[in-house]
């Protein structure tokens, strides 16, 4: 049974960082894309960032930009998402995603961030 366990939500202070990580139980994790997605409250799912199997291709949503980046250690199966100069916006749940050719069929139970302003 795959599992994918995120660590490292909390609350915040605007500009603070967090750093989220993911552990997956996937057996052939080096095998698999990896992301974030998040949502906050009555707004739609968006996907905030994205690694390659090999960690050489990453992908980030414009809001993110210059503040989030996306890193893997495929020795620990566990994926990171260091998070800084957090803003309110950046206020959700976020998950952690496992897939293959674009489609993420693995998913995390979701771990809060919260960013006071």
């Amino acid at each position: 049974q795959v599992q994918l366990v995120e660590s490292g939500g909390g609350l915040v202070q605007a500009g603070g960082s967090l750093r989220l990580s993911c552990a997956a139980s996937l057996r052939t994790f080096r095998r698999y894309a990896m992301g974030w997605f998040r949502q906050a409250p009555g707004k739609e799912r968006e996907l905030v960032a994205t690694i390659s199997w090999s960690g050489g291709s990453t992908y980030y949503v414009d809001s993110v930009k210059g503040r989030f980046t996306i890193s893997r250690d495929n020795a620990k199966n566990t994926v990171y998402l260091q998070m800084n100069s957090l803003k309110p916006e950046d206020t959700a749940v976020y998950y952690c995603v496992a897939g293959v050719a674009g489609t993420y069929d693995y998913w995390g139970q979701g771990t809060q961030v919260t960013v006071s302003s």
